[in-house]
């Protein structure tokens, strides 16, 4: 009996763990859909989220973030002069366009 009880504690325990994961989870997701909003959707609207020369920036985006703009690779001024094109009206810094990029 004793057993059986340490199995459902365990268990239950496993349980909550994998909640708890989906709540960071969710969180983690909505604070991306929040950032990739404030930038007016561009990957969405422009590239449906899978544009190779955007997806190749994700190391240079995250360079210049961490930077605070002081690092500007190869792979992101081609993905930043991408988006653009694709959407001439956008009113998006390169950082919130950096963010964007990390955020997929």
């Amino acid at each position: 009996m004793k057993t059986l009880s340490v199995l459902a504690i365990a268990g239950l325990l496993a349980v909550a763990g994998s909640a708890s994961a989906s709540s960071f989870i969710g969180t983690t997701d909505t604070i991306g859909s929040s950032l990739a909003n404030s930038v007016e959707s561009t990957s969405d609207a422009s590239t449906g989220g899978n544009d190779k020369v955007v997806l190749q920036a994700r190391d240079d985006a995250a360079s210049f973030v961490a930077s605070n703009g002081a690092i500007r690779g190869v792979q992101l001024e081609a993905a930043l002069q991408h988006l653009r094109a694709q959407q001439p009206g956008l009113n998006a810094s390169d950082m919130q366009l950096a963010e964007d990029i990390l955020a997929r």
